[in-house]
């Protein structure tokens, strides 16, 4: 019982950082090894709790007009597609390569968030188009995230941002739905292979519901201003986990 309190906790948490600026898995993952899981089985957990905080953020800022769902049907079929690739393929090799790789990726992209003049509440001129944004971050970030995870959602935000020229907030909510399509996607398959720990997913999924709604309406109501440091601290913390790991 104190076992699933403490896990309830960590999800209310983990939904408020990944409803703002993404990452909530690094709190998560490591939670759930603690616990005494294995990796599969916390992968697979990981998944479904997450699955309880991508929506309910994607929901909340739905409704407060920053997520175009109608012109995002391309980029949710391609991030669901990679979504299964990658969950397939991490069933069936190690992971860990990729733990050396992304740092370097999320500290540039937390240099970028960080000191750009370009990132604001407003949006910016795009310099490509949806379809090519779906058949590249749509699939891509969906990949790494059934494969790995650490860090897409800030994959689909800078996406967004420099390719879609999205204002902060706009990018985020999307972000969401892409985050919640991916997830999805994963889970389902991770439910086949049987790994999925039941119980802690769903005690976890109402803390991450908990948290995921506080944090997207803080981030509706603050923008940029809220937004841009938890990002840049979470991209931040992701590298140094995986540096260190």
């Amino acid at each position: 019982m104190e076992l699933l309190l403490a896990l309830f906790v960590i999800a209310i948490i983990a939904g408020w950082v990944d409803s703002i600026g993404g990452g909530g898995g690094l709190i998560c993952i490591p939670a759930l090894l603690w616990a005494g899981f294995s990796p599969l089985e916390t992968l697979a957990t990981n998944k479904l709790q997450a699955s309880f905080g991508s929506s309910t953020a994607a929901l909340n800022y739905t409704r407060h007009g920053l997520v175009d769902v109608k012109g995002q049907k391309l980029a949710i079929a391609l991030t669901f597609f990679g979504s299964v690739c990658g969950t397939l393929l991490v069933q069936q090799i190690d992971s860990s390569l990729l733990a050396k790789a992304i740092p370097t990726l999320l500290i540039v992209f937390a240099l970028y968030f960080l000191f750009s003049p370009k990132i604001s509440d407003m949006d910016k001129h795009q310099v490509t188009t949806p379809t090519i944004f779906a058949m590249t971050v749509g699939f891509g970030a969906g990949f790494y995230d059934g494969f790995f995870g650490p860090g897409a959602g800030m994959f689909f935000t800078m996406g967004y941002v420099t390719l879609l020229g999205f204002g902060l907030p706009k990018a985020t909510g999307n972000t969401k739905l892409l985050n919640f399509t991916s997830n999805i996607a994963s889970l389902l398959f991770f439910a086949l292979s049987g790994h999925i720990l039941w119980q802690v997913g769903l005690v976890m999924g109402v803390g991450q519901i908990i948290g995921s709604y506080i944090g997207s309406h803080m981030a509706v109501k603050h923008g940029t201003r809220l937004i841009r440091p938890v990002l840049v601290t979470v991209s931040l913390l992701v590298s140094l986990k995986l540096l260190l790991t």
